[in-house]
């Protein structure tokens, strides 16, 4: 594979001329790859490794073992930094607006809203970089290094922490081992190793000392890097780059780009501008109307300043901050989920794509046996008996600590009794030279005979096996056929011989009979075909960005019930050969991309959100840093490599579809509750300016005082305050929940009106009760009726449209009670000695019967506008459909 994580090496090997250890010691005098012992002596070490002195020297040179540390911002560094969102930044201005024209108790509460928005942004970001503080101690600590106390005394094998390895450091590796740096092998017998994090192979790749023929690095046989982990086999090796200069530590760089705006910020940003409009334009009509045709100059300030307040959500940083915290909380409570970010949270539930690798989400990091086969490819459980008694002899008489993947799949199928009934003489593990394993047995009733019985590689199996060669050509293109079908295949063949007591060789392994194939599939992972129906169900699509062959990917999908279509897979060299433009077409129709590289997965991602996505991306290797910052939000399992943990926005408690989906249903549920606080309260401001407008070009005197206008404000922020513990309706989740500002901006428009309607109303209603033309000169009464209703009607609005969609038949919960509360102010207020402080005074009764009316009629026309498709399609905040 090319390389794809790192940057591109220079011409020096491991110590180049500023003193720091290079990515790979592979230059050597010459162009090509450096031989071993021109990285040594460029190391200034040998198979015996350095002495005490000489690792003090360049412990002091080169500094510690250790990655670039990464800071948790502090609390104040939190709190300031949440001063950058849009609507603090609108809510500031207007209060410093409010101070400058002396609108001092205005000032003073939007001040105090805008502190407590920060302060829970700015502590419910700072308790989860404390949580993720702790996860980082999960990684391995500690290597075996060969040391010598002197130059002439042998090498010492001891332990010693990790960040205490120096360029030319030997060190020992074995099965389960985690690569400390990046080291260029000087010996290893049977050596295979998990490079997923850096490449997105789910399978091992053999490695050997023998000097590599060039290609990019991860394709090199000699050489490991750190991220990397052991399988199976053990070997020595050099260090050549520790630190900052190693390959890993060169993606970490990367991952720490700065993101693009993601999914919220977006939306942020084109509600706050729409706000932003709105506030410029009104206090400038308040002021023109007033002093054309009332002829008020700057003593109607004040009162268009509350008017702009009155527009505005004031409560929007608090509710927001609210709904996510409260679900981020939730989520860490009950599933272990971690928000970095709060805004992530809203972007889970906006998710409509989400792309993830294969290995570990969809499928176990293990195989299962699939079918074994005879030469003719018919079932046949003789090749199975042979498999496993070559599985478990080589495991046994050749050492191992533990079986392979493939062996332990094997063993797991198998009986016990029937391998346990041959007797184990020899073994010749595994070499990935030779790509195959001999166990040598005695056979029950063979007394004289010995048995070789071979497994490995199809290629390397069948040149050794007694064929011709079109029956060769013949069952190497079955293998293949199988290969491109996403199974993995070995070849089983096995040879008698006269029992001797001389060691068995690889020059032994010839002549033999072929048996026949096992194949092997990917284990499911036990909740992933579930949890993808309830994706589905939910409007969220999958797609799978893999290194792993696409034959592989593509049984995995069809295993789970994931439909691909003929052209939904692309490749690494199909996506280099697409545009951009091309590559965000193809991406819809896309759902497999396989043997792709770091930049490959990052580009598809950029296709997906250019196509109009809301994209997820989960991810656990350093080759996924750049797609999860290229995503709108990031997710990382807890155990995923530290560095991809730091870059995630959300961190699971495991690498597991369910937990996503409890994120994503978390997201939606905050979302909801913020897109129906949104629409309720854009929908009952705006309508409750344009009747301000109108009131002020009809009536003599203000139409409300700039105290009330405060004080209505405040009971009707208090009573939003519910929106962040409410459960929407379930509908919310059956789809993706995005604010669209155009779409918000179509619905508060139209319920805007019918509100300002209401408000018109209420003009003739108080002329009735008032009984005369002269009634709407009375301003205290004028103010009493006008306040009573805005509060009567945004209590109602909240019940009724609280789910984005008419709630009748629902239980009160908060937003009901919340909703009670309000109208009890309303009507309660104006009678109050408080009233009276307010410039309020009582009203008659026959108001409130013609009102009683007036509300009735409003919500009849509520629910008329909130069944008409177009509208209902924005209420959810969805693509309208017309």
């Amino acid at each position: 594979m090319a390389d794809t994580t790192a940057a591109p090496e220079p011409d020096s090997g491991a110590l180049d001329s500023a003193g720091g250890p290079g990515p790979v010691a592979d230059a050597g005098s010459g162009p090509g790859p450096a031989t071993l012992l021109q990285t040594l002596r460029r190391l200034g070490s040998g198979p015996r490794g350095l002495t005490e002195a000489q690792a003090e020297e360049r412990q002091a040179r080169f500094g510690p073992n250790t990655l670039p540390t990464h800071r948790e911002a502090s609390w104040p560094r939190a709190l300031l930094r949440s001063l950058r969102d849009p609507f603090t930044a609108v809510l500031l201005c207007l209060g410093l607006v409010s101070a400058a024209v002396a609108s001092w108790g205005t000032a003073c509460v939007i001040l105090l809203l805008v502190a407590v928005s920060c302060v829970l942004r700015a502590s419910g970001e700072y308790r989860a970089g404390r949580s993720m503080a702790a996860l980082r101690g999960l990684v391995a600590t500690t290597a075996t290094v060969l040391r010598r106390a002197g130059e002439d005394l042998p090498p010492d094998a001891r332990e010693i922490p990790v960040d205490e390895l120096v360029p030319g450091d030997v060190i020992r590796l074995g099965p389960g081992d985690l690569v400390p740096a990046d080291v260029r092998l000087l010996r290893a017998q049977g050596l295979t190793v998990h490079q997923a994090v850096l490449t997105g192979e789910s399978a091992p790749v053999a490695k050997d000392a023998a000097d590599g023929a060039g290609g990019g690095p991860f394709d090199r046989p000699e050489l490991c890097f750190q991220g990397s982990s052991v399988a199976s086999g053990s070997a020595t090796a050099v260090v050549v780059a520790t630190g900052a200069r190693t390959r890993f530590a060169a993606a970490h760089g990367r991952g720490d780009a700065r993101p693009e705006a993601s999914a919220f910020d977006r939306s942020v940003h084109g509600i706050s501008w729409i706000l932003i409009r709105f506030m410029l334009l009104t206090p400038p009509l308040v002021l023109m109307a007033n002093a054309a045709l009332r002829d008020r100059g700057l003593e109607t300030l004040p009162f268009a300043v509350a008017v702009a307040v009155g527009l505005t959500p004031e409560m929007l940083p608090v509710i927001v901050t609210m709904c996510l915290a409260r679900g981020a909380s939730l989520l860490a409570r009950s599933h272990g989920v971690i928000v970095k970010r709060l805004p992530a949270l809203h972007d889970l539930g906006a998710v409509d794509v989400l792309c993830l690798d294969k290995t570990g989400t969809l499928t176990r990091d293990r195989p299962v046996l699939h079918r074994a086969l005879a030469p003719d490819g018919r079932e046949d459980p003789e090749v199975l008996r042979w498999a496993a008694v070559n599985a478990w002899w080589t495991l046994q008489l050749a050492d191992l600590p533990a079986p392979d993947a493939l062996d332990d799949a094997v063993l797991d199928a198998a009986d016990e009794d029937d391998v346990m009934a041959y007797d184990g003489v020899a073994a010749l593990p595994f070499d990935p030279l030779r790509r195959l394993a001999t166990a040598v047995v005695g056979r029950p009733g063979r007394l004289g005979t010995h048995t070789l019985v071979v497994k490995g590689a199809a290629e390397g199996v069948l040149e050794r096996c007694v064929l011709e060669d079109d029956e060769r050509g013949e069952l190497l293109a079955l293998a293949a056929r199988h290969a491109d079908d996403g199974l993995r295949v070995l070849a089983v063949a096995t040879a008698d011989r006269p029992a001797r007591t001389r060691e068995y060789t690889a020059a032994d392994e010839r002549g033999l009979d072929f048996r026949g194939f096992v194949t092997f599939k990917d284990a499911l992972a036990p909740t992933a075909g579930d949890a993808l129906k309830v994706l589905a169900d939910r409007g969220v699509t999958v797609r799978i960005l893999t290194g792993d062959h696409p034959g592989t990917a593509v049984r995995a999908c069809r295993d789970l019930g994931i439909a691909v279509p003929q052209d939904g897979v692309l490749t690494a060299d199909g996506i280099d050969s697409l545009t951009d433009a091309e590559l965000a077409a193809a991406a819809a129709r896309t759902v497999v991309i396989a043997r792709c590289t770091p930049e490959h997965k990052a580009r598809f991602a950029a296709a997906l959100r250019a196509g109009g996505h809301t994209v997820g991306y989960l991810g656990d290797g350093v080759n996924d840093l750049p797609a999860l910052r290229a995503a709108d939000v990031g997710i990382a399992p807890r155990d995923a490599v530290a560095v991809v943990r730091d870059s995630a926005d959300v961190v699971l408690a495991d690498k597991d579809l369910t937990a996503i989906d409890h994120s994503i249903a978390a997201g939606r549920y905050s979302g909801g509750n913020i897109a129906t606080y949104l629409r309720i309260t854009l929908s009952s401001n705006l309508g409750n300016v344009i009747a301000m407008l109108a009131a002020g070009l009809l009536l003599p005197f203000l139409p409300m005082l700039p105290a009330q206008v405060l004080a209505q404000n405040l009971c009707f922020d208090a009573a939003q305050l519910a929106f962040a513990h409410d459960r929407p309706h379930p509908s919310v989740l059956r789809r993706p929940t995005l604010l669209r500002p155009r779409d918000l901006l179509r619905f508060i428009i139209g319920f805007g009106v019918l509100n300002a309607v209401a408000d018109l109303a209420t003009f003739g209603v108080l002329e009735l009760a008032l009984h005369g033309p002269e009634g709407l000169d009375d301003q205290a009464v004028f103010h009493s009726g006008w306040f009573t209703e805005n509060l009567l009607t945004q209590a109602l609005v909240m019940v009724l449209l609280r789910t984005g969609r008419l709630a009748a038949g629902r239980g009160p919960g908060p937003i009901g009670w919340a909703a009670g509360a309000l109208a009890a102010v309303g009507l309660l207020l104006p009678v109050s000695p408080l009233g009276s402080l307010l410039g309020l005074t009582p009203l008659p009764l026959l108001y409130y019967l013609l009102l009683a009316a007036v509300l009735a009629l409003y919500t009849v026309g509520l629910m008329a506008v909130g069944r008409a498709p177009w509208l209902y399609s924005c209420a959810t905040q969805q693509p309208c459909e017309k």
